[in-house]
């Protein structure tokens, strides 16, 4: 036991600076597993509800992250996510020494609603091809990805999809060998309830959300994309578009 009973100092809060002094000195490194709940409480000789409540400390400073039924992992340095004028997402996670990976959520043909309609330069309602994406580094979720197609000009992308998980493969097998970024916006917000679940953040860390609009090389509208990454997982660099 390394805590000090009747300092005036809550015991959890004790617990929390020492985990947190054990990350700094790398005794649990970046990525890895925190011990159990029941270690730590045989550690430092307090109840499983003490402990809970110094792990959640550190969670809300952004030390750590708790995914259910796996356990409590320390976070690694956020991922330089270089926005250009050619952006890979699998391209930059490689690119930081990660194993790029991803989960279809959804895929299916929907009306453009009004903003969609307008990046693809459509008539509003027309029908577009939607895929939600949820992409990993290391098997940590770190965005959720909403991308629009023409569905009249890629008729067959959700298969082709499915066939590679890739989407300039995909596309690739549409017809359009490479493309091209054209414009980025970036905002700020906080996460929805479905957003928390399917990205395993609290809901009071905030999410990144880059909307971009995609052409081919002869400068046609080919995907609108709204990416919303984990603020303390992800930083966004902006290249020269």
């Amino acid at each position: 036991m390394d805590i000090s009973r009747g300092s005036g100092v809550a015991l959890w809060h004790q617990i929390a600076s020492r985990i947190e002094e054990d990350i700094a000195a790398r005794l649990f490194p970046p990525g890895g597993r925190l011990p159990t709940e029941n270690k730590l409480a045989q550690r430092f000789e307090v109840n499983r509800h003490t402990v809970r409540r110094a792990v959640a400390a550190l969670e809300e400073k952004g030390l750590v992250r708790i995914e259910q039924g796996r356990g409590t992992f320390v976070q690694g340095g956020a991922i330089d996510y270089t926005v250009g004028k050619r952006t890979r997402f699998s391209e930059n996670i490689r690119r930081q020494a990660r194993e790029p990976s991803g989960q279809l959520i959804r895929a299916e043909q929907i009306p453009a609603d009004p903003v969609v309609a307008r990046a693809l330069d459509l008539r509003r309602g027309t029908r577009v091809v939607l895929l939600e994406t949820v992409g990993m580094a290391d098997e940590v979720p770190i965005s959720l990805g909403a991308h629009h197609f023409p569905a009249k000009r890629f008729p067959e992308l959700i298969e082709a999809f499915k066939d590679s998980n890739s989407i300039s493969s995909a596309l690739a097998a549409a017809g359009v060998a490479d493309y091209w970024r054209k414009s980025t916006r970036v905002t700020a917000g906080l996460p929805d309830s479905r957003e928390t679940g399917l990205l395993e953040m609290p809901k009071t860390r905030p999410l990144l959300v880059c909307e971009s609009v995609n052409v081919d090389q002869d400068g046609a509208p080919i995907e609108f994309g709204r990416a919303s990454f984990v603020a303390d997982r992800v930083q966004i660099s902006l290249d020269t578009l």
